[in-house]
């Protein structure tokens, strides 16, 4: 059998198979262009291309937070995984997630919330993380924005892209209604994958302008 072996040729190929399989392609701007085919790609579906929002100038927020070497929060272990480790190190960026750490372990028993909020809440304190990628807990986003709303930062973006059944599409509709820089998925969809899609493809993006 005769197949492609060379790794950059298949994501080229892919890429364009998914840049003419879109349904409107030119409603992105070139670097959203790249967000969407790196998530369509990352999940082999085609529904994100309706489903993702960008708030004006969000991509632009976050190449500066790349560029100032910004730490990064992820809301699972699976995120910091998936984040691309090589252009992490070219940008001198470190990403974390507190969700296991003793202190919010305790804290979460203490007050019975979930352990995603009492993370969240320890990331936003420390204001060198300024980007925020949350792709499992509908809990830390809320809780995310009623920080930001009580005590405002102007130089944190949000990828707010949890999935699933409960409170998921709710949290992600409050994100849309805020003015708040953000990424986010309308409805239930969404997930780590598709969070750490969207950090790699604004990394490689940041890569591209240097």
């Amino acid at each position: 059998m005769d197949y492609i072996k060379k790794p950059m040729e298949i994501e080229n190929g892919s890429m364009a198979i998914i840049e003419a399989e879109m349904f409107n392609p030119g409603r992105f701007s070139d670097d959203e262009l790249k967000v969407v085919k790196r998530v369509i790609h990352t999940t082999a579906d085609f529904e994100y291309e309706k489903l993702i929002t960008f708030s004006d100038g969000v991509i632009d927020k976050l190449l500066a937070n790349v560029n100032n070497a910004s730490k990064i929060y992820a809301d699972t272990n699976m995120i910091a995984v998936a984040v691309n480790r090589v252009l992490l190190k070219k940008t001198n960026m470190e990403i974390v997630n507190y969700v296991h750490d003793e202190d919010v372990v305790i804290k979460a028993k203490e007050l019975s919330i979930t352990r995603s909020m009492v993370a969240m809440e320890k990331a936003y304190n420390d204001t060198s993380i300024k980007v925020f990628l949350i792709g499992n807990a509908p809990t830390a986003l809320i809780r995310l924005m009623e920080l930001m709303e009580a005590k405002p930062r102007e130089d944190v973006v949000i990828v707010g892209v949890p999935v699933g059944f409960v409170g998921a599409s709710e949290s992600k509709d409050a994100l849309l209604k805020t003015n708040y820089p953000h990424i986010s998925i309308v409805g239930r969809k969404g997930g780590s994958p598709v969070a750490a899609a969207i950090m790699n493809a604004v990394l490689k993006i940041q890569q591209e302008k240097v």
